[in-house]
């Protein structure tokens, strides 16, 4: 990989390795409408430019159902509940619950009809997963507060669906401007209870900045950065770093907010994300070498000639944004 491409996946570890970092600190001063909807309408403001020009947003009105349902199970519910979970838990418990959305990726597109055959290795990876979370999840069900890790698994479920929902039924539409899209009709949701549940006094500068850097960082530069890595690496390796913001997420809750990193959460995680590599993997075709990704997809190391590799990856390639 060329130091461009190291350097763009980096920030991408960071990026959305923060976002509940960022999270923790606004829910502090500010409700959960007003939060989604300074995210997703700043995020809007600077992806639909990006999108209209060269006319990329023409042509989506046709796919307008698929494109409201994708909208509300990648963004308007899941940003919901993992705002309001992290007004009660850790943003560091928040960041692993969620890794284990590649897991539930697998058991869902099984029970939707999914034919990729489920290896041995494949089906060590869910057990491993599945017990990294109920590793994790166990103490809060017993005593702690069982509606927010509830909130954070179907949170998990919407981030692990949407992108199935999204290679069935717009595989033909670009990621940008369908992000731009979903970013639109998600401030247009939230907009009316934001206005009713709008701060009286101005929030404290941590909470202004947190809400400056999920909109412009985590939502808008995020997407921006993220389509130049498909570009500079392809669409296989640019999602690898999914893998990698777990960590980036609960050293930035020790390190920021100072909160606590259990026996039970290191195990858990190990468990999560090693399971979610090994579920996630594909049997290997023996007649032409290929190299595994995250989203479950594969490509030739050395493609036939004339095979290219689009810079923009269908809808379903792209990760969840946290």
């Amino acid at each position: 990989m060329s130091r461009r491409g190291w350097l763009l996946f980096v920030m991408m570890c960071f990026i959305w390795g923060v976002p509940y970092l960022m999270i923790k600190v606004a829910v502090e001063s500010v409700s959960v409408p007003v939060l989604i909807f300074a995210r997703t309408a700043v995020g809007a403001a600077v992806l639909l430019p990006l999108a209209l020009r060269g006319g990329q947003l023409a042509g989506l009105a046709r796919h307008w159902r698929p494109l409201a349902a994708f909208a509300a199970i990648e963004i308007i519910l899941p940003w919901w509940l993992l705002s309001d979970a992290e007004r009660r838990v850790s943003s560091s418990m928040a960041a692993l619950v969620i890794a284990a959305a590649p897991i539930l990726a697998v058991v869902i597109a099984r029970i939707i009809g999914d034919s990729d055959r489920l290896t041995p290795a494949r089906l060590a990876g869910l057990a491993l997963g599945f017990a990294g979370v109920a590793v994790l999840v166990g103490p809060d069900l017993r005593g702690g507060d069982p509606w927010a890790i509830v909130e954070l698994l179907l949170t998990a479920c919407g981030y692990a669906t949407a992108p199935l929902l999204a290679a069935r039924k717009l595989k033909d539409v670009p990621s940008l401007p369908m992000t731009a899209v979903c970013l639109t009709l998600a401030a247009l949701v939230y907009a009316p209870a934001a206005a009713l549940t709008w701060p009286q006094t101005m929030p404290p500068g941590r909470v202004l900045a947190a809400l400056a850097g999920l909109a412009l960082i985590c939502t808008a530069l995020a997407f921006i950065v993220f389509f130049a890595l498909i570009r500079e690496v392809g669409p296989t390796r640019s999602v690898v770093f999914t893998y990698i913001n777990p960590v980036v997420a609960v050293l930035a809750g020790v390190v920021v907010l100072s909160e606590p990193v259990t026996l039970n959460m290191l195990v858990a995680s190990v468990l999560i994300v090693g399971g979610s590599v090994m579920a996630a993997g594909r049997e290997r075709p023996a007649e032409v070498e290929t190299v595994a990704d995250p989203a479950g997809l594969e490509i030739a190391d050395d493609p036939p000639a004339g095979l290219e590799i689009a810079d923009d990856p269908p809808a379903g390639v792209v990760p969840e944004p946290h």
